[in-house]
């Protein structure tokens, strides 16, 4: 696995993904999910989550 990547022109800021990350790497910024890399585990569960595909591994 690797490090969860958001694609900003596809995300819609729903959130889903900040709730579903079990270590909190996950915040909405200016409208768009940002996901720190240092905090990520891979586990995948953001991937996942989103209803958009906005976000991949």
């Amino acid at each position: 696995m690797a490090k969860a990547v958001v694609n900003a022109d596809a995300c819609v800021s729903c959130e889903a993904c900040v709730g579903t990350c079990p270590v909190e790497a996950i915040a909405v910024d200016n409208g768009k999910a940002k996901i720190n890399a240092d905090t990520c585990i891979e586990c995948g569960s953001c991937v996942s989550a989103c209803p958009v595909g906005a976000i991949s591994q």
